[in-house]
């Protein structure tokens, strides 16, 4: 199996290097450089990685697209995507390329302890897990974890996706559920050390409800 650390990255100088260079350890890395301000690019490119921009700003979702199609037109048989602000610890990438070999699920998502997040967060992920698992009708036990490994053909499929910002994760795990792909999970270490979130809490709150009522009368339809 052939992988690609995907790293799709908005202003993370602070961190770019050191998550590039341990990422390197296991796997090729390419980072998306999605409209950074500040030296992003040129400090990922230094520690090793094969560099994308996109310019300007244009979301997660976006350069986790662009990323596909590029390990698409490589021959990669996975991605793995973490963020590249070091609350992905890169030492966690063989336990997910070692379930993708051995069970070849089309999605991996490293789910974390709720528990061990900072307040606000973890009141977040929670209401973020009890709504988004009402709309799928099951439990998805962390659909906002954005380390997670993509299989091909899930990656094929998403490249019409609709959503370019952080609820492009959500239409992930809806697209391949709605393909009847094969959904797993991985526990990951939850880490915090005061980074400062790209998220707008209002903008995302929105889109979050949004995809997740699209999502629940969509998959009734289908009942």
């Amino acid at each position: 199996m052939r992988l690609l650390a995907l790293i799709p990255a908005y202003n993370e100088a602070a961190a770019i290097q050191r998550v590039v260079a341990e990422s390197l350890g296991h796997l090729p890395v390419l980072v998306v450089d999605d409209g950074s301000k500040d030296e992003t690019a040129s400090l990922a490119q230094a520690a090793g990685a094969t560099i994308l921009v996109q310019n300007p700003n244009q979301g997660k979702g976006a350069a986790l697209r662009r990323g596909f199609a590029y390990a698409l037109e490589n021959d990669f048989d996975g991605v793995i995507a973490l963020d590249g602000d070091g609350q992905h610890d890169p030492a966690e990438i063989p336990a997910f390329a070692a379930l993708f070999e051995r069970e070849q699920p089309d999605l991996i998502i490293g789910h974390r302890r709720f528990s061990e997040m900072p307040f606000v967060r973890r009141l977040a992920n929670t209401l973020g897990f009890l709504i988004f698992s009402w709309a799928m009708g099951t439990r998805v036990l962390d659909n906002q974890s954005g380390y997670r490994l993509t299989s091909r053909r899930l990656m094929e499929r998403l490249l019409a996706g609709q959503e370019s910002g952080y609820e492009f994760e959500m239409e992930e795990i809806v697209s391949c559920v709605e393909a009847g792909y094969r959904l797993a999970w991985t526990p990951i270490r939850t880490i915090y050390a005061g980074e400062a979130s790209h998220i707008r809490p209002i903008p995302h709150i929105v889109n979050f409800v949004r995809v997740a009522w699209q999502t629940r009368r969509r998959l009734q339809r289908k009942v």
